[in-house]
């Protein structure tokens, strides 16, 4: 059976690796014989004629002729006039019926990127709606960018979060997209592997996401055919030797359907197709498999009338060939993702030979083939819960909340990839909603499937009312149920296991934001401590404004941060501060700041931007010192550290900290015991320490000459006092010969 992410990728025609659009009056005289036909405005507006208002063609016909001037001149790589572009994109877009303003944007769509002509002269000529259509689908080439990958992540971009605005920007840009595929040849080799890799990660799986089949089975040919061409040639020969040989099969298990469904007396159609090429490689590929062992390449495709009939027909197939244990679907009880609705099983055909069987209705088969496009074509036949533009609506929204949390372009584009490739669980929640996941999708990605507010606050859950970790990956049919508690807030280990974009993006954003406020919290203390006597909040607005201004930060708050972060030294700021506002503070003050500077107090509690060092891990009651890390905060380290001149002498810059006497929390230490070699030696040590109060995180065995070993134990203590009890409760066991604390390298 195919994979879930592909909708109906295993009946795709094989006239389908080259569609073509409707051939009522091409014209000839294309430069290569296998390049697609060209259509004159005439041909186009006769087409409209056919589900369009006269004056809404005329429209239409107006854009036309206002794009054909805006672009005089101008030659595609093809050599060919550049307004055959945009007539061919609306051309693709009136094969989908889409509405005149659609239409009106994709004569213009490039208008603005390449012509003159601005936004203000398109709204002015033909409305806002369609300015805002065209603006969405150009790119961004007034900015620089310090790269390709860059640029080409804002524009994309700015593309998906006009489409939340409009989803018929993504629209002309798939029709865009696919009429430069069909004219790739003129592009250089390097030019149309690139094109072919974006389109394959990009457009394709979004046609798909959206339910476009017959868009993005197109799309998928011919990125795979540019971008793989020897793949897809071997595929393509193994495919008619296997064609050849199973002719025969296709024709008797199409006779033997069309005959069942006569005796029934069920009105239906019958079609046998084949899987196209991409559809097979990707098979191969994900389940690395070899084409002999893709037993499923022939599928049939059955249209009734009827949901119900869809059920009846089921039986039929199940009666006439006996089906594959675990090989059926229903995804008209349970939709795909973009709307996707179709019974799928399959059957142990002639000569024992896997076929594949689809079951749809003709509502069905109109979402299966054109998706979110539907919702223009056909007012009727939309189902709840099967709806694509309620479910392409959903999706953008997420795109939205995405978008706000993540930190730059290509960050959103990597999510944006994440979330493109859904192999899908279904799963329920307590009141019976069902949420479709990736598959590998954890507790915790259901949590923010459900709501942001909920993740961020998950602390526990239950699979079938049964308590799980966090980290259990969901199955499909379980219901799950989230525990939430008002002040807890995302985990960082979480990113190590959660799968779902919107899951990801959340947490990193919360953490971002987390760390951005303890570094303002943590920075406004090092200040303080560098300008005593001085209230922050009282500093002269005029003086501040203008180190603001020169240190190019909008707020006192982002000075706050950047100091927290260590990206600028409080002690520097300081200064500048004294010299801007000298009269601020005493001349006492300043002698006494020089001549006892006052030590940062360290509690344990400023979060994310203070860190221990590994290497001397230090812990309350250790003299330590600290070193600013750009970025990143300050690292603690004992005074004894061995590492500090090294770190110093690379640039690190030092600052005079000292323990608080109201530290918190457990900090990591380690320490190495030898002891000689006796059965159950190190459970007696492990339950010595355990008496003290600590908790063992890990340890470590070294067998040294036969009759010692020494255990390297890191531990949680709370103070020097701490480790100091626990040192002293070892030395009392006679097996133990030495201990000592590690400081590394």
């Amino acid at each position: 059976m195919t994979d879930a992410s592909s909708p109906s990728e295993d009946v795709s025609a094989a006239t389908l690796t080259a569609v073509s659009p409707i051939t009522d009056a091409p014209t000839t005289g294309a430069s290569e014989p296998n390049a697609p036909p060209r259509y004159l405005i005439s041909d186009l507006c006769a087409y409209l004629d056919t589900y369009l208002p006269p004056e809404q063609v005329s429209e239409c016909y107006r854009a036309y002729m206002f794009g054909a001037e805006a672009h005089d001149g101008q030659q595609r790589k093809t050599g060919e006039p550049y307004i055959f572009h945009p007539l061919s994109v609306a051309r693709i877009l009136a094969e989908m019926r889409m509405d005149y303003k659609c239409l009106i944007a994709a004569f213009l769509h490039d208008v603005i990127e390449d012509t003159p002509i601005d936004k203000e002269q398109v709204a002015e000529r033909f409305g806002e709606d369609v300015a805002e259509l065209v603006d969405g689908v150009s790119k961004l080439t007034q900015l620089d960018f310090q790269s390709r990958a860059e640029a080409q992540a804002a524009s994309l971009r700015k593309m998906l979060l006009a489409m939340t605005r409009d989803i018929r920007v993504i629209l002309i840009k798939l029709a865009d997209r696919l009429h430069n595929m069909r004219t790739l040849d003129a592009m250089s080799p390097e030019a149309c592997r690139r094109i072919s890799r974006e389109t394959l990660d990009i457009f394709a799986p979004i046609a798909n996401r959206l339910g476009i089949n017959r868009v993005r089975v197109e799309l998928e040919e011919l990125g795979f055919a540019h971008y793989w061409p020897w793949r897809r040639r071997v595929i393509q020969c193994a495919l008619q030797k296997a064609i050849g040989s199973r002719i025969e099969m296709v024709s008797t298990v199409e006779t033997a359907l069309k005959h069942a469904l006569r005796q029934e007396q069920i009105q239906g159609a019958v079609e046998g197709r084949r899987k196209h090429l991409y559809g097979i490689y990707s098979k191969m590929r994900d389940k690395s498999r070899n084409f002999s062992d893709i037993v499923d390449v022939f599928a049939f495709r059955v249209t009734v009338d009827r949901v119900d009939t869809c059920y009846r027909v089921l039986g039929l197939v199940h009666n006439l060939y006996k089906p594959v244990p675990g090989r059926f679907k229903d995804y008209i009880a349970i939709p795909k993702i973009n709307g996707y609705q179709a019974l799928h099983t399959a059957l142990v055909g002639p000569q024992g030979i896997q076929i594949e069987i689809q079951i749809r209705s003709e509502d069905m088969q109109r979402v299966a083939e054109s998706g979110i496009a539907a919702h223009w074509m056909y007012k009727t036949g939309d189902q709840p819960g099967a709806n694509p533009a309620v479910l392409a609506t959903d999706w953008l929204q997420n795109l939205l909340e995405m978008q706000r949390e993540a930190g730059n372009s290509e960050e959103f584009l990597e999510h944006v990839k994440v979330d493109l490739y859904p192999d899908e669980v279904y799963v329920f929640t307590p009141k019976g909603r069902i949420l479709s996941l990736k598959r590998g999708a954890t507790l915790v990605d259901f949590a923010y499937a459900i709501h942001s507010d909920i993740g961020n606050r998950c602390v526990a859950a239950k699979i079938d009312r049964r308590m799980a970790h966090l980290n259990s990956v969901l199955r499909n049919g379980q219901t799950v149920e989230i525990i939430t508690a008002p002040g807890a807030r995302p985990n960082p280990g979480w990113l190590n296991f959660v799968v779902t974009a919107k899951a990801r993006v959340n947490i990193r954003g919360y953490l971002k934001n987390l760390r951005q406020r303890e570094a303002q919290t943590f920075g406004r203390r090092l200040l303080s401590a560098e300008l005593p006597g001085v209230n922050l909040d009282q500093l002269d607005p005029l003086r501040l404004a203008a180190y603001l201004e020169e240190a190019k930060l909008r707020s006192i708050e982002d000075l706050f941060g950047e100091i927290g972060l260590g990206n600028r030294l409080a002690t520097l700021v300081a200064r500048r501060l004294l010299d801007a506002d000298g009269e601020e503070v005493s001349s006492e003050a300043r002698r006494d700041r020089d001549l006892h500077p006052h030590r940062l107090a360290i509690r344990g509690t400023e979060g994310m931007v203070v860190s221990f060092a590994r290497c001397c891990r230090p812990i309350p009651g250790d003299d330590i010192t600290a070193l600013f890390n750009p970025g990143r905060g300050i690292v603690v380290h004992r005074c004894e550290c061995r590492n500090l001149g090294s770190l110093v002498s690379k640039g690190n810059k030092r600052l005079d900290v000292q323990w608080s006497e109201d530290a918190e929390g457990d900090y990591l230490t380690e320490i190495r015991v030898e002891i000689g070699n006796r059965r159950g030696a190190l459970a007696v040590v492990a339950g010595a320490i355990a008496e003290q109060g600590s908790n063992i995180e890990t340890v470590l065995s070294k067998e040294q000459d036969g009759m010692t070993t020494d255990l390297e134990f890191l531990l949680l203590v709370n103070s020097r006092a701490h480790l100091a009890r626990i040192m002293r409760r070892l030395r009392q066991i006679p097996l133990i010969t030495r201990i000592v604390r590690i400081t590394r390298s």
